[in-house]
């Protein structure tokens, strides 16, 4: 199973394209995997006919474990490689398959630490917390740098500055109350199983209400002059650049800026800490044709122009549709948005992405009647106007914060500079 992400230990297997007995040629896709909420192939790294298939279908397999057997077809070949001493030495193969395994037998100590994990370290991560990215970064002690228990515990007592990815566990206490009985129809009702995506999106879901107190705040902004803008501008985008101008990376650009000045938005709570994110990862949830949701990130958002937003943009929502994204595209997000608008909602009251603190809703744009101040006086005028929603962790997000995070959003939006260039 390889390596798909840097706080990726395991993957899904989905379905397997060849059989024991099939031929394979190499870089042909054996078998498909899940990571999280990301679909990714696994080519075959020889030609050859297949002779073993270790596990099967919805088996949930570490980083590291050998997949299946492949008997290659190739000649005798020579390899040089480098011995545990850093001398060279030259050893004959038989298959491109023993090659492979020979180089993954003298992988230098950081490779292998970064690899492989045995269930019992794993275990122990999962009960102290641990990240993946912490446990990685513990020296092992073991043959080949090997990470032993002695060396987890050795580094939980000198722990100073813990980064994890906290499990998804069940807190609910237990309670009395029965559960209400669904009434089902035979033949009139049916009954549609959950895929492993939607139960995903439900645990989660879940996991966040029950670790953060949630408070919403709303806004409502005066988009007009942006709006405008977006109309004279979006057939000069899509010629210069044959891409589609949306109103989602001027969110995004508006949201960054935002974030550079309320940096205590940009958080993640560990227990009594908070971590403040340097970078700042907008994710963004896209809806998917199975009509689930998946957030991809757009990172380092705030050193990015609209031009470049607009185009990653773009690339991550056509990879969402096609089921393309890379594992990396769904992580590391700091601070979500998601535009309800899309679907038609005048507002909503989005629930936290884990483990942010804070979430932002956009509303549908609408055409009405304001009373606006001019040199004449008040006027009624017709204006584009939209509505914001902000749910925050209330454990570390106060009112004020919250609100004058959102308040500066909404500016950012109303204060649009029209001279931008495309």
């Amino acid at each position: 199973m390889p390596k798909m992400g840097e706080s990726i230990s395991e993957a899904t297997i989905i379905n397997w394209t060849k059989n024991v007995g099939d031929y394979i040629e190499a870089e042909e896709t054996l078998l498909e995997v899940a990571t999280d909420k990301v679909d990714s192939e696994v080519p075959s790294p020889v030609s050859g006919t297949i002779t073993e298939i270790r596990f099967q279908k919805d088996d949930v397999v570490e980083v590291g474990k050998v997949l299946a057997l492949i008997k290659s077809e190739a000649g005798s070949q020579k390899l040089e490689v480098e011995n545990n001493s850093g001398l060279k030495e030259e050893v004959v193969s038989k298959s491109k398959l023993e090659i492979l395994n020979l180089k993954h037998e003298t992988l230098n100590r950081q490779q292998l630490t970064d690899n492989f994990l045995s269930p019992l370290i794993i275990s122990i991560a999962q009960k102290e917390n641990l990240s993946l990215e912490e446990v990685q970064s513990i020296p092992g002690s073991g043959i080949d740098g090997r990470i032993q228990k002695s060396d987890v515990f050795n580094y939980l007592k000198n722990r100073k500055y813990p980064l994890q990815s906290k499990p998804i566990t069940d807190n609910r206490q237990p309670t009395n109350f029965p559960k209400p009985k669904i009434n089902f129809v035979e033949g009139k009702d049916r009954i549609v199983e959950m895929d492993r995506m939607r139960k995903m999106i439900a645990d989660h879901m879940v996991y966040s209400k029950q670790t953060s107190p949630h408070v919403t705040s709303y806004l409502e902004v005066d988009v007009t002059n942006l709006v405008n803008w977006r109309n004279e501008n979006k057939d000069k985008f899509q010629e210069k650049y044959g891409e589609k101008l949306t109103f989602t990376p001027i969110f995004i650009d508006a949201v960054a800026k935002a974030i550079q000045d309320f940096p205590l938005i940009n958080v993640s709570v560990d227990e009594n800490k908070i971590i403040v994110h340097n970078d700042i990862n907008i994710g963004m949830a896209t809806a998917l044709p199975t009509g689930n949701l998946i957030v991809s990130v757009v990172k380092n958002a705030n050193e990015k122009d609209i031009i470049s937003i607009a185009k990653e943009v773009n690339q991550l929502a056509e990879n969402a549709r096609n089921n393309k994204l890379k594992p990396e595209d769904i992580q590391g997000s700091t601070f979500t948005i998601s535009n309800v608008g899309t679907f038609g909602s005048l507002m909503g009251t989005p629930i936290i992405n884990q483990p942010e603190v804070a979430i932002l809703a956009l509303g549908i744009i609408k055409k009405r009647p304001e009373v606006i101040t001019t040199e004449k006086g008040d006027e009624i005028t017709i204006r584009s106007m939209m509505f914001l929603s902000l749910s925050f962790d209330h454990r570390v997000v106060d009112g004020f914060l919250g609100g004058s995070f959102l308040k500066r959003v909404g500016d950012n939006l109303e204060q649009f500079n029209t001279n931008t260039k495309i």
